[in-house]
């Protein structure tokens, strides 16, 4: 029998410690949280991206009546960039989340399908996206998707070799 061991390295830092492109970051990704279309669960969330060519996109969640119908603010926000800039790789994300009237005390990580749709990102344009994840008490600086999401699933697993 075999075993592995993974380790995921994350960066723990307040608000103060972050530099200036990293907090504008943070505050568009809080501004966000505000736009956001959450009138059933009231948990706003904000993401923003840094693009390779210095615009910064940002999104929010959009919920439904029609549970799981809505989508989540990574996604909605990733999927515009590409959009609107398609030869502009994603160099950062900020995400924040608000509820019961403030920020989170602790920073929320992105679910499962985004994290998947961040790695394509990653793999597309061959280039890692610093994550950053917003938390009034701490914020998490991840360097790549692929230290949320080990043993992930991209296109070598489509046509393995026999």
């Amino acid at each position: 029998m075999e075993q592995i061991n993974l380790n995921t390295k994350i960066v723990v830092c307040n608000y103060d410690e972050l530099n200036d492109t990293e907090k504008k970051l943070i505050n568009t990704a809080k501004e966000a949280c505000g736009r956001a279309y959450a009138i059933y669960s009231n948990f706003r969330v904000g993401c923003a991206i840094l693009l390779d060519n210095n615009e910064i996109i940002s999104g929010n969640n959009q919920e439904n009546v029609a549970f799981p119908s809505g989508i989540c603010a990574e996604r909605t926000t990733l999927f515009y960039a590409n959009s609107r800039y398609p030869d502009q790789k994603p160099l950062m994300m900020a995400i924040a989340a608000f509820t019961n009237d403030n920020f989170t005390e602790l920073s929320i990580t992105p679910c499962g399908a985004c994290r998947q749709v961040i790695l394509e990102a990653e793999n597309r344009y061959k280039s890692p996206v610093r994550i950053l994840l917003y938390g009034k008490k701490k914020i998490y600086i991840i360097e790549s998707i692929k230290n949320l999401l080990p043993l992930s699933f991209d296109e070598s697993q489509l046509n393995p070799s026999v």
